[in-house]
């Protein structure tokens, strides 16, 4: 990887002041009444492409963006996004780096690394930021890999706001505090991939739950597990053990979990007992990839779910039933232009949290 150093940004006393006084100001109906954008618009990670991307799903015209399509990390690009959430008036980002080979990335031997988890306000400026761009680490300020970023504020034993990292490479989820900028807690031992207690390999999101416990999508383990905070797994889920690549994870209203199983190119909700109670594969229809390899199936509020279609270059809102109602992007054609992408790996309805950790604590009216 190449090494391009980059100091986090830093921004003025009377800013964070500001910052941390309205975040400390927001509860959860708050700041969804705050947040960037039209309540039904589409927050994508389109990650070939470098950019976040805000979609308006009625006229698939894009209406905001991060990202200048650059593959070097700087305070105006993101290389290799997997992930993105709106935080209030914010966007965090998760810059996870493209590996060589790939698309979005012109270093063919070393890869073009990114390392950075950082928030932008609604001009672009990155306000806060967590890794060095360009710098692979496992030290103080520095990530390896980060392919999904939670903003929590509530995280037990850790009051204040925070991000909990899938810091991949490092083989760990770590939870950083914004006010201070260091790890508070982690899950997982730091380069040692494994699935003995403490071990994760390439965990590829994670969640904090309502009630306390975390959520992990454990990708080369093949399994989903539910931690306390201090470590103890209370669940595994594996549909049966058929989960091939858990990419993500997510608790769902009636206590099901749905799962992102890439390699099986398929979304799949589990009951209690990890039993498959629906799926979705996105390999079966007309010009489809026949891996395309989806990396997040999100629940919506309607009852519907979000897929990011990975390698099918395409986003798609499919009914309960199986029905397509809403697709962004030209299904297996990569591109960046009206109503393209390239490897979407995430994408979120702003302002819908079902099934996923609110960043201003959880709804309990």
């Amino acid at each position: 990887m190449r090494n391009i150093s980059s100091r986090p940004a830093h921004v003025s006393v009377s800013f964070a002041t500001s910052l941390f006084a309205l975040m400390a100001a927001m509860t959860w109906p708050c700041a969804v009444a705050h947040a960037q954008g039209d309540q039904s618009n589409i927050l994508i990670s389109d990650q070939f492409n470098n950019r976040v991307i805000e979609v308006d799903p009625k006229t698939h015209k894009v209406v905001w963006t991060f990202g200048d399509g650059s593959d070097t990390p700087g305070p105006h690009s993101v290389v290799g996004v997997n992930d993105a959430q709106r935080v209030g008036p914010l966007t965090l980002i998760a810059g996870t780096g493209t590996p060589p080979g790939l698309p979005g990335c012109s270093d063919t031997v070393n890869g073009c690394p990114d390392n950075r988890v950082f928030l932008v306000d609604h001009a672009g400026s990155i306000v806060w930021q967590y890794g060095q761009g360009g710098v692979s680490g496992s030290g103080p300020n520095q990530l390896n890999t980060p392919v999904q970023a939670t903003f929590v504020s509530d995280f037990p034993g850790h009051p204040g706001f925070g991000v909990l990292i899938s810091d991949q490479a490092n083989e760990r989820v770590i939870l950083v505090s914004i006010e201070h900028d260091n790890i508070v807690w982690q899950y997982g031992t730091t380069g040692v991939a494994g699935i003995g207690p403490n071990q994760l390999s390439n965990p590829n999101s994670a969640e904090l739950l309502e009630n306390g416990h975390i959520l992990i999508a454990d990708e080369s383990n093949n399994r989903v597990i539910e931690i306390t905070p201090g470590g103890s797994i209370v669940k595994t889920f594996t549909a049966g053990g058929s989960v091939n690549g858990a990419a993500f994870a997510s608790r769902l209203p009636n206590g099901d979990t749905l799962i992102s199983d890439s390699a099986n190119n398929r979304i799949i909700e589990v009951d209690k007992t990890d039993h498959i109670v629906w799926q979705y594969v996105t390999n079966t229809g007309a010009n489809s990839n026949p891996n395309p390899q989806p990396t997040r199936g999100i629940r919506l509020r309607n009852g519907n779910t979000l897929i990011s279609d990975q390698f099918n270059n395409r986003v798609i809102e499919v009914t309960q039933s199986g029905k397509i109602v809403f697709q962004q992007g030209m299904t297996n054609v990569g591109g960046n232009g009206f109503n393209q992408l390239n490897g979407p790996y995430d994408a979120k309805q702003i302002g819908d949290y079902t099934g996923l950790t609110p960043p201003f604590a959880f709804d309990h009216e």
